[in-house]
Formats: structure tokens, sequence, C-alpha cells
């Protein structure tokens, strides 16, 4: 959530339902060099977004089976939670959880060994309520008939249910998400998509579950639409998709209780012939929707592209949806814009809230078109805060925006407290026919507790060279291979310090 080296994208975030002030936010962060490596970004603010912590990855063990896709909570209890995919040959879903406000995390547990989705996570802190403190996990299973499946935890991730298939598809299902009521229902939406690529959302799917989880109301075919999966031509091939999302107005307002759903869609009313943001709403707990609103007011079938739709529902009841929007650019660029509604989604109130626009580009590597498949929208108070992805410093980061309501926008790349640098280590390969003896330079900006453990390709801990109070100052360590007895291959210096991780890989020859 700051700059760095590393590729940030697809970003979620939630607000501590005990303390305002905190936000916590995680993405996929990916760095190519020295080697590939998906990891889930930890970014914190302890300050209703004022200043920010972090780092690009997840410490829980065992960091080198990470494999991104984060889904992230915060309990009843304040503790953060965070579920994950694991790395090949681990395929399934894994969480951990922190106490620290994310400074430290868990070593992994294992969900469910079965490939899958991104997980969504939910938690209930609506204290009285049916699943009170319980946190629940919901994903699309890849294996047929593609169901939609849930697992939840009641101790803060340290244990799991076991996975629960929620419907019977007779088609593929793809893109789930949760949202809780205040009076402790679960709801979960998700698209039913066409048998084969490009896999478009037809229909969207619901389940509702006024018992914790135990038994659920499912209705597969909710509402008709027409999504947009795929890539999109006019900007460079990037991949995108019309999967729906969630949120329910848990104020005390006019439309107290009311669900909404937002996806991206083209070529059934309302939408145009170029891609939308298509807003529905229910008033019974699914079970009816209203007619489908277009929520983008530029011109209708003016060629322009609206995608990538988060929500929320602030404490005031009003409805804010968060898109890139290119009505003020060139096709193959695109800036970002914020709807409002006070009257529950009759009528809004538009705003673009970028300064600049970009230029969206594919990610290398990553399958094709892919840039990130969402991004989000948290609320707090007054405050609102959008993150999305932007590559206009030439690499894709996570990016936010101060908003203050009424709407005064403040737009900024969350800044990098710089507590720490940590060097390549020299020489590099190292020699086991010599001394084999590496030294690490690393510089701490300020004083702290530092931890610098050595460990291999598979993770596995070797030795802990530093777990130490230091001085802020220059500092070199020596690491003698050869008499850690190891073997050639590549390993990795893992450092820890003011709750930021970085690695350096060690090429080791005989």
């Amino acid at each position: 959530m700051y700059p760095s080296p590393v590729t940030q994208t697809e970003v979620f975030a939630v607000v501590h339902p005990l303390n305002p002030e905190i936000i916590f936010v995680s993405s996929n962060a990916i760095s190519f060099s020295p080697s590939f490596f998906v990891s889930e970004g930890i970014y914190v603010s302890t300050d209703r977004g004022l200043n920010w912590r972090g780092s690009d990855t997840c410490n829980g063990a065992n960091i080198q089976f990470h494999n991104g896709d984060p889904g992230i909570a915060i309990d009843k209890d304040g503790r953060f939670v965070i579920v994950r995919n694991g790395r090949t040959p681990f395929f399934g879903l894994f969480s951990h959880y922190s106490d620290d406000l994310g400074l430290n995390w868990s070593a992994q547990k294992n969900i469910t060994n079965i490939q899958l989705e991104r997980a969504t996570l939910h938690s209930n802190t609506f204290s009285g309520t049916p699943g009170f403190g319980r946190t629940y996990a919901a994903w699309v299973r890849f294996t047929p008939p593609y169901p939609v499946v849930f697992s939840y935890t009641d101790d803060g991730g340290e244990n799991w249910s076991v996975v629960t298939q929620i419907n019977s598809p007779t088609q593929r299902n793809s893109g789930s998400e949760i949202a809780i009521g205040k009076d402790g229902t679960v709801y979960i939406v998700w698209a039913v998509v066409t048998p084969q690529s490009p896999f478009t959302e037809v229909f969207g799917g619901i389940a509702r579950s006024t018992d914790g989880g135990q038994a659920w109301w499912v209705n597969e075919n909710a509402f008709p639409m027409n999504g947009i999966q795929g890539v999109l031509s006019n900007k460079q091939n990037i991949r995108v998709n019309g999967l729906p999302r969630i949120a329910i107005d848990n104020s005390n307002g006019e439309f107290s209780g009311r669900i909404y759903v937002v996806t991206t869609e083209r070529g059934l009313t309302p939408a145009g012939n170029d891609p939308d943001i298509i807003l529905r709403y229910s008033d019974n707990g699914g079970v009816s929707w209203s007619n489908a609103i277009r929520v983008n007011k530029d011109q209708l079938n003016n060629g322009k592209t609206q995608y990538f739709p988060a929500l929320n529902v602030d404490d005031f009841g009003t409805l804010n949806i968060l898109y890139y929007d290119d009505r003020n650019t060139t096709n193959d660029s695109t800036a970002v814009f914020l709807s409002r509604s006070t009257d529950g989604g009759a009528s809004f109130t538009e705003y673009e809230i970028t300064k600049e626009n970009f230029k969206p580009l594919p990610i290398g590597g990553l399958g094709q078109g892919y840039q990130g498949d969402n991004i989000a929208l948290v609320s707090t108070g007054n405050k609102l805060f959008p993150f999305w992805m932007s590559n206009k410093t030439g690499i894709y980061q996570i990016w936010t925006a101060d908003i203050t309501v009424p709407v005064s926008v403040k737009e900024g790349i969350i800044p990098e407290e710089i507590s720490f640098e940590i060097s390549q280590n020299y020489p590099n390969p190292v020699s086991l026919s010599t001394d084999a003896t590496s030294i690490i330079d690393y510089k701490l900006n300020k004083s702290g507790a530092v931890n610098l453990s050595l460990y291999s390709a598979n993770g596995e801990l070797i030795k802990v060279l530093i777990n130490d109070y230091k001085s802020s100052g220059q500092y070199a360590e020596l690491i003698n291979l050869k008499e850690l007895k190891v073997a050639s291959g590549v390993y990795f210096v893992r450092m820890l310090f003011d709750g930021t991780v970085k690695t350096v890989a060690i090429s080791v020859v005989n």
C-alpha cells in the first residue's frame, strides 16, 4: 500500500468494528525479481487514513507457499483474519490471524485442499444476533458443477468448520461475495455463467442464512444480467468481469435493511452497447429485486467504458459506488469515479476523484490480460476511503483518496514509511569451495527489534541469525554457509522489522 518495486493489485479493505480509526487493506503483491513470488500485502492505518504502515508480504508461515488472492476481515474481538490461496503443490485455501494489527501472523491453517476461486471473508460483529463473532469464508469450488461453498470459524481463524456446499447449480458459478445484515443474516451473491469461455455472466444468484450458516435459502436465478467477462480491446486487452458486488444498508435510515448489488453489463437494458454499471436492490431479503438501474449518467451508447464497481453504504445510509470510467479521457485510458445516492439508488451525484488518468496494461506472466479483478470502498463516520490499482507511476500500485462528506477529495498513493533497508548479499553467488562467507548489509532508520532468519527454498527455517533490539544505524551480518552445512541451491534471508518483511535471495554453488 506504499511505493515499492513490488506490483500491487486487486484490493480489499475493512474497517475495525471496535475502533473506526483502524483500516485494514490487503492486495495481491507480486514480485518478479529475484524470483517470481505472489503474496498478500498487509497495509494498516490506525488514524483513519492519515498515515499508513505495511508490508508487501503476509509473514505467516509458510511464506514460500503463499499465492495471493486474499480475503480479509476483522472479527468482534479486533482480530485480523486473512484467507489466501496456496502455491503449488499446496493448492487450496489457507488462513492466518493477527492479534497485533497485522504486524505478525499465525502459521497457516488449511481450510480446503481443492482448487478454488478467490474466497471472500466477512465477520458478524452484531452483538446478540445468530452467529455473532463468526467469520465466514465463501468461494466457488473449481470442480463440476462449480458450486458455491463456505466454511466458518468461531475462534478467529484457529479452527474452521467442514466445508459445506450451499447450492446445487445446473450451470457453472463464479465470483461469490458475502455481506451480513445487522440482524445477523448472512447473504452470498454470485454469478451464473455460460459453460464455455469467456464464461459470460447471465444470471445473479443469491443465498441467505438466518441461523449462522446452518440452513440456506437459495435462488439460483435471482435476476438476469449480461456481464462483460472477457477482455477490453480498447484498453490493451485487459481482463475484466461483470461479477456482482453486494452491500447492505445497516444504518438506521429510511432504507435500513435494503440489499444492493452492482454488476457491470452491456447489451441488456438499461445498459448500453458499451460497459455500464448496473444496480439492483431488494427490500425483502433477496426474494424479489428492483428493475435494473444504470448508475453512470454519461450519454447512453457513447462508446465509453465503466467497469470494476465496488459499493458501500455509509453510516448515514448513503449508497456509494466506486468504478473506473473513461468518459473524460481517451478510450485506452481511465479515471476513477464515485457515484453517491441519498435516496436508495433512485438518483446519483457523480464525482471524478482522480487527478490523473492512467493507461491500463496487462501484467505479464499472470494470465491473459490480468491487471487485477476488483477495487474496494469502505467508510467510517464522515469519511470514505476508495482503493484502486493504477500504473501511472510505471508499476501497478494501490492508491487511495481521503474523501470527506460532503464530498471533498484528497487523492494520493499511501506514503511509504521506510523504516529499514536491506541490501543484496555479497558475494553472490556464494561458493562452498571457499570459506562460504556471505555478507548482508542493512540499515535501520530507527531503533527496534530485528529478526533476521535464513530459510531454504521450501520455506524451512535453517537458522535465526539475529533476534535482538538494535539502535538505528548501519549494520553488516556475516553468514558462514559452510558451517550451516547447506547444499548448493537458492536460500532466502528474511528480515522482519517494524512490522515489515523484506527478503533477499542467496545463491549457493559448490
